[in-house]
C-alpha cells in the first residue's frame, strides 16, 4: 500500500489537513493572537492580589460580618505603624507624622473610617510605636491595590527619626506579590537564553529550536488575553499569570521536541513527503502529545477541589496556557513543519543528522538495562526511597512574615508591632458576638491561657459587638492554632472567630484536609487516562506509582532544605521551620503533570513498538531509543528553567524552583530513563497484558498507523 493510500487516524488526518492548508491555519492563529494580544497587556492590572482564603470558612464569614457592621475594620483593613527609637507619641514631630498619616488615609476613597491611636490598645506601653487603623471599603483584592498605591506615599511621611510603614494583610500581600513578580521576571530573563541554548543543542538547528518558543509565546499571549476576560467575571490571582508562563514554556518545549523529532525521522529519515511526514507524526507523536495534555489538564482540574480563590484561579491560568499550547501543537506546529520541510534544519550545527530519529546512544543504554536490570533497578529504588524518607516528617504552615523581604515596609511594620506590643500583637483574633453575650464572651476569652489581652467590646450594626483578643504567641506558631480551636470549641455557636492570622490558619486546615483527596483524584484519573492510552493496566499502574515515588523524593529533598534549613546560606533564605502549606497540593499537581509528559512519551513509544512486533525487548529498547533523547533534552531545559527560580529573592519562588527542578531531575533520569525501562524488562509480556473483559470496554487506541 502506498503512502498516499495509508489510512490515518483522526490526528493523522488533522495533520495532513493542516499541512495542506497552511494559510488557513496560520491565519486563524494570527487572529487568535491579535484578539487576545490586544487585551493581554491589561491582564497584570486586572489580576487580583488576594484570594488566599478558604471560601466559606468561619474566618471569612467573620470578615464579612465585620466589613458590614464595623466599618470594614476586619482582616483587610489597613494598618499603618508609626514608630521612633528616640521619640514617643507625645512628641510634636511624632504627633505631626501621625496626623499626616490619618489625613492620607482619610483622602483614600476606598477607606471607610480612620481609627487614631488609642492608649492601652494601639499605643505601645513605651509610647514609641502606634498603630493607625483604616476600614476597608472594598473587597480584599481592591484593598491590596489600595495598599499598592498608598505604601510609598505613607512611607515618605516618615523622617527626622520617625518611621512609617503600611503593614497588615493588604500591605503584606502587596509586598509579597511585588517581590514575587520581580523575582519571577528576573528568573525568566535568566531562563530564556539558557533555554534557547539547550534547545539549540537538542534540536541542532536554530530554526527548529525556535519552534518551542513560538508555541510558548502564542500560548502565553492567548492565555493572558483569556485571563483578562476572566477577570471581568471573577477574581483571578496574579500568580495565575506567573504559573501560566512557566507551564507554557515547559509544555511548549516538551511537545515541540517530541513532534519535531518524529517529523524529522519521517521526512528526512524515511524520505516521506512533507504532508505524509506530518500525517505520520501526528498519528503517532501527536497522539502521545494529546494524551499528555489531557493528563496535565486533569491533574490541574483536581486542584479545583480546594475551595480557595487563589488556588482555583492559578489552576485556571495554567489550564488556559496548556489548552492553547496543546491546540497550537496539534494544528499550527504541523502546518509550520510541513511548510518548512527541508528548511527545518537551516542554520544547523555541523554534527546534526536530520533523519536520526532513533538515538544510538539511548538504544545502547536500553540494551545495557535489558542485560543487567536488577543492579540498576536497585540503585534507582534505593536512591528514591532514601530521598523520600524525610517526607514523613514534613511540616507545613501558611507563610510567615519571613517570605516578605526584610527591606519591605510590611515586614518592618510587623516587626515594629511585635517589638512594641508583644509577639502576638500582629495576629489579633477578631470575635463577633451578639451584644447580649458580650460580657460572657469577654470573660471566657480573657480566661484562655494563650490570650494576653482582650479589648473592650466595640458596638456595631445588627446588635453585634466586635472583640479583639491578642494572643501571647506568634501567629505563625502551632500554639496559635490551638488557641483558635479552643475558642471555637468553648464559645457559643452564635459567636464567630476570625481575623487575618485566623484566615491563614483556616486555609492551612483546608489544605491539610483536601490534600489527600486531591492527590488521590490525580492518581486515579492519571491511571485511567494511561490505561486508555496504553491499553495495559499493569504498565499504567507502574507509570502512576513511579510518578508518586519521584514526587515523594522531591518533597523529601524540600523538607531537608526548607524545613531543616540546609543550604539556606547558599540559596539565600531564612527557614520558616516548615514548607509553605500550598506546596504539597499545588506542587504535587504540577510535578505529576510534568512527569506524565515523560511517562506518555516513553510508554507511547514503547507501545508503538509492542503493537508492531509483540516483542517485549523491542518495546523496551525501541521505546527508549526513540523517546530517550527527547526526555533527556526536555528535562535538561526544565531543570535549568526551574533552578533559575532558586536564584529569586523571596522564599516561595525558591520553594517552587527547587521542588519542581529536583522532581524533574529525579523523574527524568532515575525514573523514566532507568526505573520504568527496567520494569518493562522485568515484567516482559505482562507489562502489556490486557484482560479480555477490559479489552471490550476500552476504546481501541494505537500509537502506530496502518
Amino acid at each position: 500500500m502506498s503512502q498516499d493510500q495509508q489510512q490515518y487516524g483522526p490526528l493523522g488526518r488533522l495533520g495532513r489537513w493542516t499541512a495542506s492548508h497552511f494559510r488557513i491555519v496560520v491565519g486563524a492563529w494570527a487572529v487568535i493572537a491579535i484578539v487576545f494580544g490586544v487585551f493581554a497587556p491589561g491582564v497584570e492590572k486586572a489580576l487580583s492580589g488576594a484570594g488566599w482564603e478558604s471560601t466559606g470558612s468561619e474566618s471569612v464569614l467573620t470578615r464579612d460580618e465585620i466589613d458590614q457592621n464595623f466599618q470594614g475594620l476586619g482582616s483587610y483593613g489597613l494598618m499603618v505603624v508609626v514608630s521612633s527609637s528616640s521619640m514617643n507619641s507625645d512628641d510634636p514631630a511624632f504627633k505631626q507624622t501621625v496626623s499626616e498619616v490619618e489625613e492620607t488615609l482619610k483622602a483614600e476613597p476606598d477607606v471607610t473610617t480612620v481609627v487614631p491611636p488609642r492608649p492601652g490598645m494601639t499605643i505601645s506601653p513605651d509610647g514609641r510605636t502606634v498603630i493607625v487603623q483604616a476600614g476597608a471599603g472594598e473587597d480584599p483584592n481592591q484593598m491590596v491595590r489600595v495598599a499598592d498605591d498608598l505604601k510609598e506615599p505613607l512611607s515618605e511621611l516618615g523622617g527626622d527619626g520617625v518611621d512609617v510603614a503600611l503593614t497588615g494583610a493588604p500591605g503584606m500581600w502587596s509586598d509579597f506579590n511585588e517581590a514575587n513578580k520581580t523575582a519571577m521576571l528576573k528568573s525568566e530573563l535568566i531562563s530564556w537564553p539558557v533555554t534557547l541554548a539547550i534547545l539549540l543543542l537538542a534540536f541542532g538547528s536554530l530554526v527548529a529550536a525556535g519552534l518551542p518558543l513560538m508555541l510558548t509565546i502564542i500560548g502565553l499571549v492567548a492565555a493572558a488575553g483569556s485571563l483578562y476576560f476572566g477577570t471581568q467575571f471573577l477574581d483571578i490571582s496574579i500568580w495565575a499569570m506567573n504559573f501560566a508562563l512557566m507551564f507554557a514554556l515547559a509544555l511548549g518545549i516538551d511537545y515541540a521536541l517530541f513532534i519535531v523529532m518524529r517529523f524529522r525521522g519521517a521526512f528526512f529519515g524515511e524520505g516521506m513527503s512533507a504532508e505524509d511526514a506530518t500525517a505520520t507524526t501526528m498519528d503517532t507523536a501527536g497522539k502521545a502529545v494529546l494524551f499528555s495534555g489531557l493528563t496535565v489538564l486533569i491533574s490541574l482540574t483536581a486542584v479545583l477541589l480546594v475551595p480557595s480563590p487563589a488556588f482555583r484561579s492559578m489552576s485556571l491560568g495554567i489550564m488556559l496556557s496548556v489548552f492553547f499550547v496543546l491546540a497550537a501543537t496539534l494544528t499550527l506546529l504541523p502546518a509550520v513543519l510541513a511548510r518548512l520541510g527541508p528548511r527545518l534544519d537551516s542554520l544547523s550545527l555541523p554534527w546534526v543528522h536530520s533523519g536520526e530519529h532513533r538515538s544510538a546512544r539511548f538504544e545502547a543504554w536500553g540494551e545495557r538495562l535489558w542485560r543487567r536490570p536488577l543492579p540498576y533497578a536497585a540503585f534507582a529504588l534505593v536512591a528514591l526511597v532514601v530521598l523520600m524518607v524525610p517526607v514523613f516528617s514534613l511540616d507545613t504552615g501558611m507563610p510567615s512574615i519571613k517570605v516578605v523581604p526584610e527591606e519591605d515596609g510590611s515586614r518592618q511594620g510587623y516587626e515594629q508591632v511585635q517589638a512594641g506590643f508583644g509577639e502576638g500583637a500582629t495576629g489579633p483574633i477578631q470575635i463577633v458576638a451578639p451584644r447580649q453575650d458580650a460580657a460572657a464572651v469577654t470573660e471566657e476569652v480573657s480566661a484562655d491561657p494563650l490570650i494576653a489581652q482582650v479589648t473592650p467590646p466595640m458596638p456595631g450594626g445588627n446588635d453585634l459587638v466586635l472583640i479583639q483578643a491578642i494572643p501571647t504567641v506568634d501567629p505563625s506558631s502551632t500554639e496559635f492554632g490551638v488557641a483558635v480551636d479552643r475558642l471555637r470549641a468553648d464559645l457559643s455557636p452564635a459567636v464567630l472567630v476570625g481575623g487575618p492570622a485566623v484566615e491563614n490558619y483556616d486555609l492551612e486546615q483546608t489544605l491539610s484536609d483536601k490534600t489527600p483527596l486531591v492527590i488521590g483524584v490525580i492518581l486515579v484519573l492519571g491511571f485511567l487516562l494511561l490505561l486508555v492510552a496504553l491499553q495495559a493496566p499493569v504498565i499504567a499502574a507502574v507509570g502512576v506509582a513511579t510518578n508518586l515515588l519521584a514526587a515523594g523524593a522531591a518533597f523529601g529533598v524540600a523538607k531537608l532544605i526548607f524545613q531543616d534549613g540546609n543550604l539556606s546560606g547558599i540559596l539565600g533564605f531564612e527557614s520558616q521551620g516548615f514548607l509553605d502549606a500550598w506546596g504539597p497540593v499545588f506542587f504535587f499537581a504540577m510535578i505529576f503533570a510534568i512527569s506524565m509528559d515523560y511517562t506518555v512519551f516513553l510508554l507511547s513509544s514503547a507501545k508503538e513498538h509492542w503493537d508492531r512486533t509483540g516483542d517485549p525487548k523491542d518495546a523496551m529498547v525501541g521505546g527508549l531509543a526513540h523517546s530517550g533523547r527527547v526526555i533527556f533534552a526536555a528535562a535538561a531545559v526544565m531543570v535549568a528553567v526551574f533552578f533559575t527560580f532558586a536564584l529569586s529573592g523571596p522564599l516561595p519562588p525558591k520553594e517552587m524552583g527547587i521542588i519542581l527542578g529536583v522532581a524533574v531531575l529525579l523523574d527524568a533520569f532515575l525514573v523514566r530513563l532507568l526505573l520504568v525501562p527496567v520494569m518493562l524488562r522485568l515484567l516482559g509480556r505482562w507489562a502489556w497484558y490486557l484482560p479480555a473483559w477490559l479489552d471490550r470496554i476500552l476504546p481501541n487506541v494505537k500509537f502506530g498507523h496502518s
